[in-house]
């Protein structure tokens, strides 16, 4: 049996969310555990010139909501970057999730040959449907689960390969 664009993309995202939701938890109650300012780890990088943890839970929710609006051409539900909490990250994941579950899978695999441009300030570029996904949208979105996860590891929140995959 063939595996759809909508397989491939749209429950990856909320499975993965599931997982990063997770591992926000930990990182909130190590930082309890330890009398760590939250702040000390919500606007942690891994580098300066790189975005803190905040945004990489930001930018992880826009690559995958985008995903599904430009692929499934549905309408954008806006949420502006104003998250300041481990408590206002999670409610920003339960949303996006929530806008994901809602996407029709006819939707997405519809997408699949539609011309998607990307326009940002330091380039512009037209994917098909199904290479914007499996080319840019989905390694976008890991990039900035896996820099959310490298930034608590750095700061010392015990996780493991498994609290990134799934313990099942």
């Amino acid at each position: 049996m063939p595996v759809s664009l909508y397989d491939v993309s749209i429950p990856v995202f909320i499975r993965t969310f599931g997982h990063f939701s997770k591992f926000l938890d930990k990182g909130r109650a190590f930082a309890d555990e330890k009398g760590i300012p939250h702040s000390e780890l919500l606007d942690a990088r891994l580098f300066p010139d790189m975005a803190p943890l905040t945004a990489q839970v930001q930018r992880a929710s826009d690559t995958a909501r985008f995903a599904a609006v430009r692929v499934a051409q549905i309408e954008a539900v806006p949420m502006p970057d104003t998250e300041a909490s481990f408590g206002e990250l999670q409610e920003r994941i339960a949303r996006t999730v929530d806008f994901l579950k809602g996407v029709p899978s006819d939707a997405i695999n519809a997408g699949e040959d539609i011309e998607v441009t990307l326009k940002t300030q330091h380039f512009s570029t037209t994917f098909r449907g199904k290479d914007y996904l499996l080319g840019f949208a989905l390694p976008n979105f890991y990039f900035h689960v896996t820099t959310a996860y490298g930034i608590l590891r750095h700061k010392g929140v015990p996780l493991g390969k498994l609290d990134f995959f799934g313990r099942g």
